[in-house]
């Protein structure tokens, strides 16, 4: 299929903005080395600077593009950095550049799609995992997850700092008054995380009269529901964490979407030296991980339809390499890649 430009690549000329028929006219093609086949050149008649079918995908300027959903696919099956860069056969730095420019493309692509979901009656589910940044015992974190009850579909998912917990030993106790004198003690940031996923969920059902939210009993969600979701139309339903966790627990679909999460990232996991040195790149993961479990991957095994297929999002599973076709840091003026579907 010929490619037609949709606007200029360049944000600074006003064919970016507002792109007229016919702003561009052809100009060649070249064969890159990564590539079996020529892409073609352009030039805008605004700017008259020329730019190549390449600067709209998202790896422009990627040195092994072949390799990214390999990468991708490899990440969300619970593999770690280095592992994926023995198998792809690659430097762990070069595997690190390559994870973060993925994930910071799905990051934004999750963003972009997740507008067209369009929810009349919405019911949604909050839990926290735990785990941790750096160390164990002194770099607790939080990560609050949201997601559509019917379709298992991930609104969102975020991690911030929490003070340790748990048993605590001599030595752990140590350890964190250590760590407390050398950088201040570490601040909960439950509240605000938690804060950020439910705004996120609560962009999708403006103008819905009512809006269901199952959590477990934490004390501090009721406050941060009635902020995100107005307390007018609020119905929230508490449920004890020491239920049996079973398919008749009401948490069952977070509980399941949590484990899922955990088994197929390896950072999530309780017992693994795969973890993440700073929370910053475990949020990457989870964007990744996000990606796999909305658009990729069926709800059930026994069902054939992925989350977003079930909120009329897209309308069949999306493969890598469609995941990781056209760049999405353009806002609203994004090429959509359900066309590519």
């Amino acid at each position: 299929m010929t490619f037609i430009p949709p606007r200029c690549p360049y944000p600074e000329c006003i064919l970016h903005r507002t792109p007229e028929d016919g702003f561009f006219c052809r100009k060649g093609s070249y064969r890159p080395k990564c590539r079996p086949h020529p892409v073609p050149r352009f030039r805008c008649n605004g700017c008259l600077r020329t730019f190549s079918r390449q600067s709209f995908r998202m790896d422009y300027r990627d040195h092994r593009p072949d390799l990214n959903p390999r990468l991708a696919a490899l990440l969300s099956s619970g593999l770690g950095l280095r592992q994926t860069a023995r198998l792809l056969h690659l430097s762990p730095r070069c595997l690190e550049l390559k994870f973060r420019k993925v994930a910071r493309h799905l990051h934004l692509l999750h963003r972009s799609l997740r507008a067209h979901a369009r929810l009349e009656n919405p019911s949604f589910l909050l839990d926290e995992m735990e785990t941790f940044e750096t160390e164990r015992s002194t770099g607790s974190l939080t990560i609050p997850v949201v997601i559509h009850e019917r379709s298992m579909f991930v609104i969102a998912a975020d991690c911030g700092p929490i003070p340790p917990s748990g048993t605590m030993t001599a030595s752990r106790r140590a350890r964190i008054q250590a760590k407390a004198r050398a950088n201040g003690r570490r601040p909960n940031r439950s509240r605000q995380v938690v804060r950020r996923v439910l705004a996120r969920a609560a962009c999708l059902c403006q103008g819905t009269p009512q809006v269901y939210l199952g959590t477990d009993q934490k004390k501090t969600y009721p406050r941060l529901a009635r902020e995100a979701f107005g307390k007018e139309r609020l119905v929230l339903q508490q449920h004890s964490s020491k239920l049996p966790r079973t398919s008749r627990n009401p948490l069952f679909r977070i509980n399941l979407t949590n484990a899922i999460l955990r088994d197929l990232n390896g950072r999530l996991r309780r017992r693994s030296w795969l973890v993440s040195k700073k929370r910053y790149f475990l949020r990457l993961q989870l964007a990744l991980a996000t990606c796999y479990r909305n658009y990729q991957r069926k709800r059930f095994n026994r069902d054939h339809r992925t989350p977003g297929m079930v909120l009329g999002i897209v309308k069949e599973p999306l493969s890598w390499e469609q995941m990781l076709s056209d760049r999405q840091d353009w806002g609203r003026r994004n090429i959509d890649v359900r066309a590519t579907a």
